[in-house]
């Protein structure tokens, strides 16, 4: 059984095997409305506050601007970085997602989390094609 970890200052996290996040991370994440991410394994992608789900034991994340310089544009050339949750960080590799299907559950794990008077327009930009055409899972590494 492989375990890796990830040091960042005095918390270390323990993994389970086979790239899962473990219960306790993907609660945090469930709970957290922003997720901190940073793109790219050597990039100088400063840390950005994302909107993020976990769906089906996986989390997902997907771009809103699709802006050139974006966060998902730095994961097509280099699918490595980082998620901060509190003062964890964690190693990460995204994995685009092609499936439909999720794609809809994507859409509808944004519109149950992301539900205030300010969230709607956004979640529903979010579950247009553009959009969820640039939806990635994260897995920690």
């Amino acid at each position: 059984m492989n375990l890796r970890f990830l040091r960042h200052g005095n918390n270390d996290l323990r993994m389970r095997p086979g790239n899962h996040f473990t219960d306790d991370i993907l609660a945090a994440i469930h709970r957290e409305k922003i997720l901190g991410l940073r793109a790219g394994r050597d990039s100088t992608h400063r840390i950005i506050g994302i909107w993020v789900v976990v769906l089906e034991g996986r989390v997902f994340v997907r771009s809103w601007s699709m802006k050139p310089r974006s966060w998902w544009r730095t994961f097509l050339e280099d699918p490595h970085g980082g998620v901060f949750i509190g003062n964890k960080a964690i190693s990460i590799r995204v994995i685009r997602t092609r499936s439909e299907r999720l794609k809809d559950l994507v859409s509808a794990a944004y519109k149950e989390k992301y539900n205030r008077p300010g969230d709607i327009q956004y979640v529903k930009d979010m579950s247009r094609k553009k959009s969820r055409d640039t939806t990635m899972e994260l897995t920690p590494v």
